[in-house]
């Protein structure tokens, strides 16, 4: 048990009728996962630039139930530690909150 409901992946982001497999006709979800690809594509060459290994944490790509693209950053729990500690580096150690 996790704690979270089973949708807990998709919160917020507006994914869940994607991610339940219902597709509405006329939406095109093909162009939402392009341009989430380039996206997901440019991070994981950011992560690979700071020595992550994509098996550990990755950028994934998928569109929302409006075709939207959508980047999920998945990982195992101690990469994705040593990412939020780069990323509140630059921020500089306030999470952002300044």
């Amino acid at each position: 048990m996790t704690g979270v409901g089973e949708e807990w992946p998709f919160d917020g982001l507006g994914v869940v009728g994607a991610g339940s497999g219902l597709w509405v006709s006329g939406v095109d979800y093909v162009a939402g996962w392009r341009d989430a690809r380039e996206a997901a594509d440019r991070l994981n060459r950011a992560l690979l630039g700071a020595g992550f290994e994509l098996s550990d944490v990755r950028a994934v790509a998928s569109s929302d139930d409006g075709g939207r693209g959508v980047v999920r950053v998945v990982g195992r729990l101690d990469a994705v530690g040593r990412l939020a500690g780069l990323l509140e580096a630059v921020a500089g150690g306030d999470g952002g909150a300044s």
